[in-house]
């Protein structure tokens, strides 16, 4: 019977696909990504730590300033309410009316205004703190990719995101559990507000507010610090580079190994030109003799000292030794010079003020051969 026949119906998944696929990521971000991504705004952050502080400084201010608030809200409600009768007997028209609620709300936020600023300043010098001082724009700017619902639906399944919500869950459960105990503890005083005089109904309430709203404060404010450490070891994880990456961006600073090898042969190439080209004007070379050979001029108008103006070893010391013999330059053996010569001078440079001596006897030598 079909009853009796047990269909088992399978969904292949791919995990990877809640993955965050730095699987290969093994490597420590270099200075450029991590310059680079500041540069994009893309630094460890907490908005947490950042809202938990403003929270607390609200209430901490509000708690610590609630005999100047109180009175100053006792002046603006009388000043207020004065002005409403006024208005309402002598000038009830809606513009007066609402010039005067204008100038209440204006009342409020200047007996505020305090407050918000020094929260404001706590807020501005907490994202210093964390990212320190980088202004940049880049981050404002819209970006196509971040429309790809592809990529989109993967941030969604991602790691992280499923954290992001475990965090969220976590810290309502915590929030709500610290109003709940201070609730449940102010419990017995509650039941007895109805016996209270009004005013004192009323300082006993915001008192037990602010007390609330600085405990929950101070646990956000432990959720964000910690959340701070978290998105720090998160951001280091995010910029981790793998080997290829690292190889790119090292091309891309140092250049192309192929490309540089290019130059570099171009670069001796032309070198190897000027000096076969220099060649017909040296006044001596020194050999090894078969492993060596250095090519020297002496111009006392031009330099102060003779000038290395070829040099090369095995074929090219060979080389440059046909080409003296082209053009009649007199060839001496000495082989501590030229080997000193070789490994101690660069091209087109003065020889060194140490092989002064042993350069003079050769060149007096050659002066000699040529009856100069």
């Amino acid at each position: 019977m079909e009853d009796d026949k047990l269909i088992k119906l399978y969904i292949p998944m791919n995990l990877q696909f809640f993955a965050d696929g730095a699987a290969d990521k093994t490597e420590e971000p270099t200075s450029k990504k991590l310059s680079d991504a500041r540069n994009e705004g893309q630094v460890a952050k907490s908005t947490e730590l950042v809202n938990g502080a403003m929270l607390f400084v609200f209430f901490l201010a509000i708690k610590l300033f609630c005999g100047y608030l109180a009175n100053s809200f006792i002046k603006t409600f009388h000043r207020n309410y004065t002005y409403i009768s006024v208005y309402s007997v002598q000038m009830p028209e809606i513009g007066n009316l609402s010039a005067m609620f204008r100038r209440a709300m204006l009342d409020i936020l200047l007996m505020l205004l305090p407050i918000f600023a020094f929260a404001i300043v706590i807020a501005f010098a907490l994202n210093v703190f964390q990212v320190k001082w980088k202004v940049t724009t880049k981050p404002l700017k819209p970006k196509l990719n971040k429309l790809n619902p592809i990529s989109g639906f993967k941030k969604i399944f991602s790691l992280s995101k499923l954290f992001e919500l475990v965090k969220s869950i976590a810290k309502i459960a915590v929030i709500f559990g610290v109003a709940y105990s201070t609730i449940m503890g102010e419990l017995d005083t509650m039941k007895i507000l109805y016996d209270m005089e009004l005013f004192s109904a009323v300082i006993y309430i915001s008192d037990f507010v602010i007390n609330m709203g600085i405990k929950i404060s101070a646990v956000y404010l432990l959720i964000g610090f910690a959340d701070y450490l978290y998105q720090k070891f998160k951001f280091k994880k995010d910029m981790k580079m793998s080997k290829q990456e690292v190889k790119d961006e090292y091309k891309q600073q140092e250049g192309d190994p192929q490309v540089k090898g290019k130059i570099k042969s171009k670069m001796r190439e032309t070198s190897m030109r000027r000096m076969m080209q220099n060649m017909p004007d040296a006044d001596v070379v020194i050999t090894n003799p078969t492993h060596f050979a250095c090519a020297i001029k002496y111009d006392k108008e031009k330099a102060a000292a003779p000038v290395l103006i070829a040099k090369g070893a095995d074929h090219l010391a060979q080389k440059l030794k046909d080409i003296a013999k082209e053009h009649n330059v007199p060839i001496v053996e000495n082989k501590p010079l030229a080997r000193m010569l070789y490994y101690n001078v660069d091209i087109d440079a003065e020889i060194p003020q140490e092989l002064y001596q042993m350069t003079a006897e050769v060149l007096a030598y050659v002066y000699q051969l040529k009856n100069k």
